[in-house]
């Protein structure tokens, strides 16, 4: 019995042997597994990744590679995509695979407003325009307020409007609109091209014309611009005559735009109404010094706005600072050609106007008809207050210093009494050259400027081809605080005697 019970033990302790070796071995094929699985798992994970950026796309693509392995669940997100900002693969929309063809030819308008209703109901998502595609987009608007938040619209490629007249219906005014959304972003190395010389051929003989103008007088005294001549459009019909901006924001909270070129803008190239929290950085405009009214940046009923570190080369402001508009910090800008940086024009057709907290600095300005100037209209209500124009270069420009409160964009305005109020102007650090007039300060006579400081005024003449005139000042207060040259005797000590009293309903 105890001889039967031994060779039973015996049996048993063989028995456990084999099945601790089995064991065993299964388990360092699971740990070769294990690896093996882990790099499966890569592969699988870029399958799905492409299979997340195909949604809503016509493309079939062979997924190849090795057999997916089994999972309960979808696969962890891979490791951020590099260039869009660590973004997850789940949070980028590429147009390219919701249909956009991008050479060009083919309209891809739908393929983006179907791009931007899947990145508009995810937080922090990137809609992709690559690189080395051109795609032909006509008007479209990317609207909230449904929109998730923090948005980045990722241009890296290229985006240009159509050229025919049918695209365009009646008249639309902007091409590319962002609307109601909170912390939307357009960056990137792309470029909008608004393809404008179609529209500008097209503008008729009584489009608005800068006022300045009249300033200016060649010394042969022919025209300084010559109408052009309506042509048809390369396609079909004539252009309407409303011309739209290229890109504009509205009605949204910290609005970021960097890195992106606008060129060749129907009229004006980016636009900001109605926004709260602007930041414009390392950003471009390109178009040709006399193509008609098309503004660098336009900022209207916006404030606490950043401007910094652009290019701007236009056929009209550089940058349009208009009513509602306050704490306003524009630094760090080549300006030119174009028509310099401008407050206004404000008050027309008798409207109130409001702008506060404007400091423009360390600002080149090169061939501008105009410098830094603030313009209004006669007839119109309300206050410019706090402004302060610094360290500023200008380079062969017409009109350094300008405030002309007789602002008229037409042949022949009515005049009237009432006045936008001006005062707080400062002017510091303006050097350089002009070639028609170094100072001009035309201010109402009900309203006159009150609180015009200048100090280190260094502008040099330089004789082109208009005429040239010694410095102007109209009904302007205020003090030097240093020598000028050349000397700004016009410029009256004090405060004005007979200042007209601002009603209520001209306060801001």
């Amino acid at each position: 019995m105890g001889r039967l019970s031994f060779r039973s033990v015996t049996f048993m302790f063989m028995v456990t042997f084999l099945v601790w070796s089995s064991l065993n071995v299964e388990f360092c094929n699971a740990r070769r597994g294990k690896h093996w699985r882990q790099h499966g798992t890569t592969s699988s994970v870029s399958l799905y990744k492409k299979k997340g950026k195909n949604h809503g796309s016509n493309n079939h693509h062979k997924s190849g590679g090795k057999p997916k392995p089994k999972y309960a669940s979808p696969p962890p997100i891979s490791p951020p995509t590099k260039g869009y900002d660590n973004v997850p693969s789940t949070n980028l929309f590429d147009v390219t695979n919701f249909g956009a063809v991008g050479d060009g030819k083919t309209d891809d308008t739908k393929a983006f407003q179907a791009a931007w209703a899947a990145a508009c109901k995810v937080e922090d998502s990137t809609m992709i325009v690559p690189s080395k595609y051109v795609f032909l987009v006509g008007p479209i608007s990317f609207s909230g307020p449904y929109c998730q938040h923090n948005i980045v619209f990722q241009l890296d490629g290229t985006i240009i409007a159509p050229t025919d007249a049918k695209s365009w219906g009646s008249g639309i005014m902007q091409w590319l609109e962002f609307t109601k959304l909170v912390g939307i972003t357009v960056k990137g190395s792309g470029v909008i091209d608004g393809r404008g010389s179609v529209w500008w051929q097209d503008t008729p003989y009584d489009d608005p014309l800068d006022d300045e103008l009249k300033l200016i007088i060649p010394l042969n005294k022919t025209l300084l611009r010559h109408p052009l001549t309506p042509i048809n459009s390369s396609l079909s019909g004539k252009m309407p005559s409303i011309k739209p901006t290229a890109l504009r924001f509205y009605g949204s909270f910290n609005v970021t735009v960097t890195g992106i070129t606008i060129q060749n803008s129907q009229q004006c190239h980016l636009k900001f109404d109605n926004c709260i929290g602007v930041l414009v950085n390392n950003f471009t405009v390109s178009s040709p010094g006399d193509s008609p009214n098309t503004d660098g940046i336009h900022l209207q009923n916006s404030k606490d706005a950043l401007i910094r570190s652009s290019n701007i080369a236009c056929g009209d402001d550089c940058v349009s600072i208009q009513t509602g508009c306050t704490n306003v910090y524009v630094h760090n800008i080549n300006c030119g050609p174009g028509h310099g940086i401008s407050i206004g024009s404000l008050g027309k057709d008798n409207t109130k106007a409001c702008v506060s907290n404007i400091t423009v600095k360390d600002i080149i300005m090169k061939n501008t008809m105009n410098g830094v100037r603030i313009k209004t209209w006669q007839g119109g209500s309300g206050s410019v207050q706090g402004v302060f124009f610094s360290n500023i270069q200008m380079n062969e420009v017409q009109l350094p210093i300008v405030i002309d409160q007789f602002y008229c964009d037409k042949s022949k305005c009515k005049n009237q009494t009432a006045a936008v109020a001006l005062s707080d102007i400062n002017y510091a650090g303006i050097k350089g050259t002009y070639t028609v007039k170094p100072v001009h300060l035309a201010c109402s006579d009900s309203m006159p400027c009150q609180d015009v400081t200048m100090m280190n005024i260094q502008l040099k003449p330089i004789q082109e081809r208009y005429h040239m005139y010694d410095p102007f000042c109209w009904q302007t207060f205020g003090e030097l605080y240093t020598p000028t040259q050349p000397p700004i005797e016009c410029l009256q000590v004090g405060k004005p005697t007979s200042n007209k009293i601002q009603a209520d309903h001209d306060q801001c």
